[in-house]
């Protein structure tokens, strides 16, 4: 088998943080199915950590709105898990900046441009205006390990949204406010916010769904030991 013309490795390689959206509403029993079979991931002693939230319409306007307001005239809150590595190690701060640069460069908006790119961070607030906005939770007393099983999760259900034609965009700064995301969504005393995901048809003509991130070398991430042959693709 080639493995790397397979439909589902073709799926994996479209698949892509969208930024623009249509405004096409997506059907609450498409996003029911798609969580359902997501859950369907593994998870360490079947535990299955983690939470959907998902909004639409006037709940989702209403709480975009507020949250926009809270981001844009509050500090963000100290963090409730580690995200990142302190300090960022050369290596991958040269990563991040590469991301940064693409994703500025497809919008036109020079590195010196300080307005420009803090509108474009506050969209992350908006859900980039997808019609379905979905916040992600995890129980507070979860260990560490739980968060991988989350994120297979999560990714079992951005495969199901390309596969059927959708594209999202997993929103980390949802982390810097999850104090007010708690009090906007009356969540339970148990959940701690974790990410933000925006869902819907991309609006595959915009500038800032042109543009793609690199992904490093098999040979910097993998090794292998004891194939008789040499294929490793």
């Amino acid at each position: 088998m080639d493995i790397q013309h397979h439909a589902f490795s073709q799926l994996l390689l479209s698949r892509h943080s969208c930024r623009d959206f249509l405004p096409e509403t997506v059907p609450e029993s498409v996003i029911k199915k798609m969580i359902a079979l997501a859950r369907a991931a593994p998870s360490s002693a079947n535990l299955q950590p983690g939470k959907f939230h998902a909004l639409t319409g006037e709940p989702l306007g209403g709480f975009v709105k507020t949250l926009s307001d809270i981001s844009a005239n509050n500090p963000p809150e100290p963090a409730s898990y580690s995200y990142f590595p302190q300090p960022m190690p050369g290596e991958l701060k040269l990563r991040q900046r590469e991301a940064g640069y693409a994703l500025y460069g497809a919008l036109n908006i020079q590195r010196r441009d300080i307005t420009a790119r803090k509108q474009q961070f506050a969209a992350n607030y908006r859900f980039f205006d997808a019609p379905v906005g979905i916040v992600v939770t995890i129980d507070k007393e979860m260990g560490s390990g739980c968060f991988m099983d989350l994120g297979m999760f999560i990714m079992s259900f951005l495969m199901l949204a390309e596969s059927t034609g959708y594209s999202s965009c997993v929103i980390g700064a949802f982390s810097h406010y999850g104090s007010a995301i708690h009090r906007l969504l009356s969540l339970s005393a148990d959940e701690k916010v974790v990410c933000g995901i925006a869902l819907g048809r991309a609006n595959r003509q915009a500038p800032v769904n042109q543009f793609r991130t690199s992904r490093i070398a098999l040979e910097d991430f993998a090794t292998f030991q004891g194939f008789s042959d040499r294929e490793t693709q």
